[in-house]
């Protein structure tokens, strides 16, 4: 018994380890290769900022840190601010790994500063439905330049991007196009002039397109055919950034860093205005920070501010208010100016901002003022001119409380007459007077 037992666990352990070495090289050839290709695809659905370049750098970067194949930037903006978009492009130049824009999925479009950057790409390429241009400079405000700069600015961006295009090979005539007329092309025209490299419907098909392609002027070959793809997108804290640097947030959180101040300030020992006003002035600061601002919008800002703050201590009927209200408005529609037409103040936001600001720090401050400035009616000074009854000869009752009195003209106190207070002395002790009104009454 006990030697067929040994014989059926051993022939259970010699099948156990053939089984063992027959997955062994499966598993092995299933597994990737260390030397096969990586792609990492960055998800770009945003205008071009600070907050966004950052982001874009940062995992640039990390493509060539980590060695990768080649990145590839997945495109859908609106275009954005032009000295976030020329770091892009110095970065993207600079980089040794290959960068791919791949402007996706359809519907999607590169226009103004997104069409600058994906002419600084190694490869450009668009998916079906999608378009890419429209990238002439205009004013602040969105429109025309003035005839002097405007020959000058266009000059600039049509000599930078027909460069990049030049540099790249591709049609530098039709790039120079998008900035001297605004020109805008679909896909499909895209690939016929020579403005992209490329047309393909999703990024594997892309990757396996642009194989074996060298891009110019790296002199690289791209070996992305069956590469291993990894994603990424933009995280919540960068998103949350994005946001706060929306101007009409950067107006409204200055607007409340303001008021939570000032009521801190006029009401001590309310910690939550303040620390909300601190709070929401630091945010608002930082979006100022990341952000061109005008000095002229700033310096009226804060004169805005300083009338608001008046109207509270001068008495102008509501006159100083209205005066911080218009220029609060102004100032926040040309706070922003230089960073272009996508980063404007709403003039709905800034009316309604200013309106509110003139409510509050006109009608409530000023009560305020003038509530801190009545006698104190708090305490045993509240006591003097209302009525006591006397309970017996050197006592009253007060309020249910029974205090020392004595008569003012020295004479006796009568149980049950209604007397005035007419001082509080220095030992607590009451001085009466008068019978009072009501018992007159």
């Amino acid at each position: 018994m006990d030697a067929r037992l040994a014989r059926a666990l051993w022939c259970l352990y010699a099948a156990a380890f053939a089984a063992l070495l027959l997955a062994f090289p499966a598993s092995a050839a299933a597994s990737p290769s260390p030397d096969s290709p990586r792609v990492l695809v960055v998800e770009f659905d945003n205008d071009v900022n600070p907050v966004t370049q950052d982001y874009l750098e940062d995992e640039m970067h990390r493509a060539e840190r980590d060695g990768f194949s080649a990145v590839v930037i997945e495109m859908d903006t609106p275009g954005g601010l032009g000295s976030s978009m020329r770091e892009i492009v110095k970065t993207m130049l600079a980089l040794k790994v290959p960068v791919v824009v791949y402007v996706a999925p359809p519907g999607s479009s590169a226009d103004s500063a997104g069409a600058v950057i994906g002419q600084a790409a190694d490869v450009l390429a668009m998916a079906p439905q999608t378009n890419i241009g429209s990238s002439t400079p205009i004013s602040a405000t969105g429109g025309d330049l003035g005839k002097d700069l405007r020959k000058k600015v266009i000059n600039d961006a049509a000599a930078y991007i027909a460069e990049l295009a030049r540099e790249h090979g591709r049609n530098a005539d039709a790039a120079e196009a998008m900035v001297r007329d605004a020109a805008n092309f679909g896909a499909r025209e895209a690939l016929a002039k020579g403005v992209i490299d490329v047309m393909a419907p999703t990024v594997p098909a892309l990757l396996e397109k642009i194989d074996g392609t060298k891009v110019v002027p790296k002199g690289i070959v791209l070996h992305t055919a069956g590469a291993q793809v990894e994603r990424v997108e933009m995280g919540f804290w960068k998103r949350a950034l994005d946001v706060l640097i929306d101007p009409n947030i950067i107006a409204l959180m200055l607007s409340l860093g303001l008021v939570g101040i000032l009521v801190e300030l006029w009401n001590p020992g309310l910690i939550l205005p303040g620390t909300v006003g601190v709070i929401s002035l630091l945010v608002g600061l930082y979006g100022l920070q990341v952000l061109p601002v005008s000095a002229a919008g700033v310096l009226l800002m804060l004169f805005a501010a300083g009338l608001f703050v008046a109207e509270a201590f001068i008495v102008s009927h509501g006159a100083l208010a209205l005066a911080g209200a218009v220029t609060f408005v102004i100032g926040a529609l040309m706070l922003f100016d230089p960073a272009g037409d996508a980063y404007q103040v709403s003039v709905w936001t800034a009316i309604a901002i200013a309106g509110t600001l003139a409510l509050l720090l006109g009608f409530a401050l000023s009560r305020v003022v003038k509530a801190r400035r009545n006698p104190v009616e708090v305490g045993v000074g509240q006591m003097v001119g209302g009525e006591a009854v006397v309970r017996r000869d050197g006592w009253v009752s007060v309020g249910g409380e029974l205090w020392r009195a004595r008569s003012a003209d020295g004479g006796v106190l009568v149980p049950g007459e209604h007397v005035t207070v007419e001082a509080v002395e220095d030992d607590l002790g009451l001085v009466v007077g008068s019978p009072h009104p009501t018992e007159r009454a």
